[in-house]
């Protein structure tokens, strides 16, 4: 049959870093979503790749893009920036902000209810940080000021990569307290400072730990964050949240003791704002189950088999099934392992990962309250406290905090049936999840990557 020109709306990110594209339906239906890394294997790929696998194929379908570039090039022009020539082509060129909210706001799991949406990023044409309300913008964050410029900065000032490893950050601030009054007050006089080049060469920080330097960074974001929501609150008790640094979870789980209930799109970043550029074209709410949206890898490995696996050896991979859309892997692309003693410490080696760096417990979204306590998420959104579990000491960051990610009876990934599995042969409800890539490459987006990981590496994908 042939398609209509209005059956979909294509929205992409590209230009800056993280590249995506999303199909939807004009029925509110996920056709497609990607980031542009996984086709290319750089790792947070600006450029697009895929623009013409849809364009084409699905005739004249109308196309939106993440932000307004003539506003964008004004302000990187005032600036002093690098100017970045216009995407050309699009349907429709979406507030960059409201592309991030759009994501949240049109796939919130209460669509009767009216949310308050806040965006925290970089940012955007000139917003750093914005609230909306009934689809409104009523307040902003201007440029210079910036939250996201600010802790990619202090990212960069303590050896580690901007616009990539904040999430190291935000994990070595546990390691210590931020106890230098001095240090807060100028990280917090910083937020109002132009930071696009990193700190200023006559900053104070010299002399002072990288654990400080974290755990001092992440006080300041989260005290200037829950100043944002604090006048968010005043329009909603039900938050949407999104940008980049809605990838905080640290941050996320004290802004959600503030709401009655918070919903984060899992893909919150640039990448994400391609798929609201495309709900916000859309203009229609987006049931959303899960974010199993991208490339199909065809199997049918057998639970029961993976469980036994990871029993006898410690650890296994998985590569079926559709790949997720957002930064964490979910069970479709995931190096799974057994939780108790130290075999975990297997996957730190693998993936060369820093012994700072905690790894995510997955567990059957029934037993949670035996184990944590703190807010759900089946997307690793938000952190919680650990209790009995003494005997999986990797489950744990050294606060005692962890990223939890429940997994739902309804879940599509075969993760679920793994962990029934696992479960009933040793009666624990966890397996340890993390993606199933090496270092500095993207997640592996097809069966070849991933049996040759699993060479590489001497681990069993299935």
């Amino acid at each position: 049959m042939m398609v209509s020109s209005t059956d979909y709306v294509i929205g992409e990110s590209h230009g800056f870093h993280d590249g995506a594209i999303s199909v939807l339906k004009t029925d509110g239906s996920v056709y497609f979503a990607e980031h542009s890394e996984r086709r290319s294997g750089i790792k947070h790929d600006p450029d697009q790749y895929l623009h013409g696998c849809f364009v084409g194929p699905l005739g004249h379908a109308r196309s939106a893009f993440y932000e307004k570039p003539r506003i964008r090039q004004v302000r990187q022009w005032i600036a002093g920036e690098k100017v970045r020539p216009k995407a050309y082509g699009y349907d429709a060129y979406i507030d960059h902000h409201w592309a991030h909210a759009a994501a949240s706001y049109y796939t919130r799991p209460w669509p009767v209810i009216e949310p308050v949406c806040v965006v925290i990023d970089a940012i955007g044409e000139f917003d750093t940080a914005s609230i909306w309300y009934k689809k409104k913008k009523v307040w902003s964050m201007k440029y210079p000021t910036s939250l996201g410029l600010f802790f990619s900065a202090v990212t960069q000032s303590i050896g580690l990569q901007p616009n990539r490893d904040e999430h190291l950050t935000m994990a070595l601030a546990a390691t210590q307290q931020p106890y230098d009054k001095q240090l807060t007050k100028y990280m917090s006089e910083l937020v109002t400072t132009n930071l696009h080049k990193g700190l200023p060469e006559e900053d104070i920080t010299f002399g002072r730990s990288r654990g400080l330097m974290a755990a001092t960074a992440q006080q300041v974001l989260e005290t200037e964050i829950l100043k944002i929501m604090a006048i968010a609150r005043k329009y909603s008790a039900h938050l949407c949240y999104g940008g980049g640094v809605a990838l905080n979870c640290v941050a996320n789980s004290k802004v959600h003791e503030l709401f009655d209930d918070t919903w984060i799109f899992p893909n919150p970043g640039d990448a994400g704002a391609a798929f609201g550029a495309a709900a916000a074209y859309l203009d229609k709410h987006i049931p959303m189950m899960h974010n199993f949206w991208g490339m199909n890898i065809i199997g049918e490995p057998n639970p029961k088999e993976i469980a036994k696996h990871i029993l006898k050896h410690g650890i296994a991979g998985i590569a079926n099934g559709r790949g997720e859309y957002g930064p964490r892997a979910l069970g479709n692309r995931s190096l799974v392992c057994d939780p108790r003693g130290e075999v975990p410490q297997k996957v730190y080696t693998i993936k060369q990962r820093a012994p700072y760096s905690p790894l995510a417990p997955a567990i059957l979204v029934e037993h949670f309250d035996e184990y944590f306590t703190g807010p759900q998420s089946a997307y690793m959104s938000y952190v919680c406290k650990t209790k009995n579990s003494d005997h999986m000491p990797m489950i744990s960051h050294i606060d005692g905090s962890a990223r939890v990610q429940v997994v739902k009876p309804d879940s599509p990934s075969i993760l679920r049936k793994v962990l029934e599995e696992w479960y009933n042969l040793t009666a624990c409800p966890i397996l340890i999840n993390t993606s199933l890539n090496p270092k500095g490459n993207p997640v592996v987006n097809i069966r070849k990557a991933a049996d040759s990981f699993g060479e590489k590496v001497g681990i069993k994908i299935y």
